[in-house]
């Protein structure tokens, strides 16, 4: 590993899950096995796209059925259940920071990006994951961004094009959609104040970059409709609730193409980010979980999860195999967060910064929130 993650141990996985670093421990190929595992993702127009993409085909290939739950993200149910030693859910799919924190406090298995399968043309996954997006216990799947929109009908004049319009009470009164997490909010808000994207975690590094940030969201507070699932923010737009919301991209995108709706992208300043599949410390279905990981990070499984929604692939072999949306023939390439249009003034969300820093800030955004 040169990511700075390799040689810690850690004990609360049982040490005979060890062995299976070095051993595959795959069953024969085809084989039926009358077992299920439990995935934890997130929900909505997402997850169906994950079951289309490649659940199914998992079930087809190995017998094992997948019993899928959502979830808003975080570690409290991970925490509880490994502590517990009662580990009822087998794969999570985390958002690199908490994925980062999950692999440092033992609480996820250990999966080397060398047991991953190859590339498109064979390629060692080790060079075909960015290293950016590797961890000693997984590597990133899809790339995904929080972006803002908003819906055309409810909107006269000029339209909003940067982040610092969707701080413009003024210029663009009526209320907004935020996800109730400081992740991407102070960022947008430092965004908003001036700083240059390549210049944003320098900045929060310091306390009164944080404060400045705070400062920010402090301008718009009072007109801030508060979401926590992903399916929200295109409800709130479609509704009328408010005139424009931070989003996934990919929920917007389905909104657009799937239901008709009015709803315009912004990509300036989108926040660039990437998740990954986890198998939880101590789950008794250990063995069809870790099938489960690998078979999902196969160049295939990782590129047709674009022909449902528009997140591209984090390895680097399978983006040449995006093409279009399944439903409606759209092309996708002008769709991914990673297209180099899209990329002007994207900012790649600092997973390790968010990792050392999560919980002061989300203090921080707790009592910030209850003033």
């Amino acid at each position: 590993m040169t990511n700075g993650f390799s040689g810690r141990f850690r004990g609360k996985a049982p040490a005979v899950r060890g062995l299976c670093l070095f051993i595959i421990c795959l069953a024969p190929a085809g084989a039926a096995l009358a077992e299920a595992i439990t995935v934890v993702s997130w929900g909505g127009s997402y997850a169906r796209a994950c079951q289309q993409a490649y659940h199914e085909s998992f079930t087809a290939e190995t017998g094992i059925e997948i019993m899928l739950e959502d979830y808003n993200g975080g570690l409290a149910q991970i925490r509880a259940q490994v502590d517990a030693g009662a580990v009822h859910w087998d794969v999570v799919d985390l958002e690199m920071p908490d994925g980062w924190l999950a692999c440092q406090e033992g609480l996820i298995e250990l999966l080397e990006v060398t047991e991953l399968p190859a590339g498109v043309n064979g390629e060692a996954p080790e060079d075909d994951y960015p290293g950016e997006y590797v961890t000693e216990c997984g590597s990133g799947v899809t790339f995904y961004s929080t972006v803002f929109a908003y819906n055309s009908n409810y909107l006269t004049g000029p339209p909003p094009q940067t982040v610092a319009d969707f701080f413009d009470l003024e210029k663009f009164p009526g209320r907004r959609g935020m996800r109730r997490s400081p992740f991407v909010n102070l960022e947008f808000a430092l965004l908003a104040d001036g700083v240059a994207p390549d210049r944003i975690y320098s900045v929060l590094a310091t306390s009164e970059g944080v404060d400045r940030a705070f400062a920010k969201l402090d301008t718009i507070k009072d007109q801030v409709v508060w979401w926590e699932a992903g399916a929200q923010p295109p409800q709130l737009l479609a509704d009328g609730e408010v005139i424009m919301s931070t989003a996934y991209n990919g929920r917007i995108f389905n909104a657009q193409v799937l239901e008709n709706q009015p709803f315009v992208i912004v990509w300036d300043g989108q926040a660039l980010d990437s998740g990954f599949l986890a198998i939880v410390a101590g789950t008794p279905r250990y063995e069809a979980a870790r099938q489960f990981v690998q078979f999902a990070n196969r160049p295939e499984s990782i590129a047709n999860i674009s022909k449902y929604i528009s997140y591209g692939p984090v390895r680097r072999s399978p983006r040449a195999l995006v093409d279009s949306h399944l439903a409606t023939g759209v092309k996708m390439q002008p769709h991914m967060p990673t297209s180099p249009e899209n990329l002007t003034r994207a900012v790649r969300l600092d997973w390790r910064w968010w990792s050392e820093n999560r919980d002061d800030i989300y203090e921080r955004f707790s009592a910030w929130l209850a003033r």
